[in-house]
């Protein structure tokens, strides 16, 4: 999981994007309701709206990156899924 944010915040670096991602990274991370997206979009000079199709592109990325992290770890492409499920029981 560390990798896979890791990697998520090169690409956000390599995009110029990094302090947004540094004050986003807590809504990929369950932490959202620590600070409300309208604070966040007030730092970041976004509206909240943007804030919140920000964090779901984020998200999304996020997911791709775990699935290729994962796929690199499995036999089958179709065990991605399983192990999924198993790391996120895990992680529950």
């Amino acid at each position: 999981l560390d990798r896979v944010l890791n990697r998520l915040r090169e690409e956000q670096v390599a995009a110029g994007k990094g302090e947004q991602f540094d004050l986003l990274k807590t809504c990929l991370l369950g932490e959202r309701s620590s600070v409300p997206y309208l604070e966040l979009a007030g730092q970041l000079r976004m509206t909240e709206g943007n804030v919140k199709v920000t964090v779901h592109r984020l998200r999304q990325r996020y997911r791709e990156l775990l699935r290729a992290e994962i796929a690199e770890t499995v036999v089958s492409p179709a065990d991605v899924d399983e192990e999924l499920r198993q790391l996120f029981a895990a992680l529950s």
